[in-house]
């Protein structure tokens, strides 16, 4: 390993350590001042392990949860960036806080969780064995630009990876595009039948054909765009999928219980995280495993045993009360979680948090074709409704005009008091942040209550 390589390695784990003992995680930082002293260090890195990349809009973090769950139960020697930390810098800062100081990687094993707009680049330097795509929505406009950036940023950066295979979303109309034109072996998951019998009202991101323009037909949705799509003009439609939940025996607040269907082998399957989206997780989870050779009853078992990521449907006890966070970033993913609250018959309290710092997208317009309106009205189920956040004026306005009575809005400024008024009576509480609200909330739960920091 050349000299260069050795110093930025150095200098990574030392401003890492120091970070993380100064309680900020040192994630990203430690990756930037690596990679000025050393532009290749990622792909030194990583030589000689086998990586498996988790990318797309909607549920890579999840994921990669259940697959890491799935690698620890197999054996597998492996490390993750189980921080989220998920740009190019911060996948740098933990290979080398993975890596020995001169550089070698004892792991024969890696799990990336990967920004969609970041692969482009990541992929030039990563040896990666297997790619998930899990879907593409919309998201950060501000950031992202329209919804095909996002799809050609991770085509070019497939084209980086020849010899990876594929775990492609069969219900997403824009994700299984990416299959065209590639030599990569394909393995499809998806999920064959609906999910919910009534769903929240949502805008399609993708309502046209990828190739014609024609207004797909549909033989059901699971959710947005997702679902049996075909193309009556030009003929483009969803994959039969390798990896496919044929049933859904139930869905609740907790977890879900359905049918997989593993390459001609049926499982009965828990999942250990409630909605819809979850269980679209599950089957890309259950596809890696087979790529990387873990064999089915471990992948099945890992399914109902992993632990949520940070703020995706973590719980916390506060005061009296239990709270599930559910972290939202954009209509569609906010919509499912919405789905799931009004089709549990339970009553709850309910707490809104919007940012628009840039982590959570400087355009808050997205909130107006989130389906307050589903909420609104089940509001009689809902015992306080809070809103939070640095523009919980504007979210409160959108439940306002959602239906939500305007005298049933507390509007709170202190994170502090808002978690002393959730937790004041036994009645359990949904809690949804935006993404830099999650880590401001956190940080105020950890005063009250013994939390995980996000980078362990």
């Amino acid at each position: 390993m050349k000299l260069q390589t050795r110093l930025a390695v150095l200098v990574c784990k030392a401003s890492g350590a120091l970070l993380r003992r100064m309680g900020r995680g040192g994630t990203n930082l430690p990756g930037r001042l690596a990679l000025k002293i050393d532009k290749n260090i990622l792909g030194e890195l990583s030589r000689g392990v086998k990586v498996t990349v988790v990318t797309g809009t909607n549920g890579k973090t999840t994921t990669s949860r259940m697959i890491e769950q799935a690698f620890a139960d197999a054996g597998l020697k492996y490390f993750s960036n189980k921080s989220g930390a998920n740009l190019l810098t911060g996948i740098i800062a933990v290979f080398a806080q993975h890596c020995t100081l001169s550089g070698k990687c004892p792991y024969t094993h890696a799990l990336i969780e990967c920004d969609e707009a970041a692969f482009r680049r990541t992929s030039e330097f990563l040896p990666v064995e297997c790619l998930v795509v899990n879907n593409i929505f919309r998201d950060q406009l501000d950031r992202y630009g329209e919804i095909t950036h996002t799809l050609n940023a991770i085509r070019e950066g497939i084209t980086h990876v020849p010899d990876a295979t594929l775990c492609l979303n069969a219900d997403c109309s824009l994700t299984a595009s990416l299959a065209e034109k590639i030599p990569n072996k394909v393995v499809w998951f998806g999920v064959n039948v609906p999910i919910y019998e009534n769903t929240a009202h949502e805008l399609s991101d993708a309502p046209y054909c990828i190739h014609c323009k024609t207004e797909y037909q549909y033989d059901y949705i699971t959710y947005g765009h997702l679902g049996g799509f075909r193309c009556p003009k030009c003929g483009y439609h969803r994959h039969d999928p390798d990896v496919a939940v044929t049933k859904v025996v139930k869905t609740g607040a907790d977890s879900s219980d359905i049918v997989l269907d593993m390459f001609g082998h049926v499982h009965e399957v828990h999942v250990n995280l409630p909605g819809g989206y979850n269980i679209y997780n599950a089957a890309a989870a259950a596809a890696v495993s087979h790529v990387v050779g873990i064999d089915e009853e471990t992948a099945v078992s890992a399914l109902g045993q992993f632990e949520c990521g940070f703020g995706r449907a973590e719980q916390f006890t506060l005061g009296k009360a239990q709270a599930r966070m559910m972290l939202v970033k954009n209509p569609a993913g906010f919509n499912q979680v919405i789905n799931l609250i009004a089709h549990d018959e339970g009553s709850y309290k309910l707490a809104f948090l919007l940012n628009d710092r840039f982590a959570d997208g400087t355009d808050i317009s997205w909130i107006w074709d989130v389906d307050f309106e589903t909420l609104a009205a089940q509001q009689e189920r809902f015992t306080r409704i809070f809103v939070s956040g640095v523009r919980a004026d504007d979210m409160a306005l959108r439940l306002k005009y959602a239906g939500f009575a305007v005298d049933r809005l507390e509007v709170f400024r202190d994170y502090d008091e808002l978690l002393r008024a959730v937790g004041a009576d036994d009645m359990p509480a949904f809690l949804m942040p935006t993404y830099t609200a999650m880590f401001d909330l956190r940080g105020e739960i950890s005063k009250h209550t013994d939390v995980k920091a996000f980078y362990e």
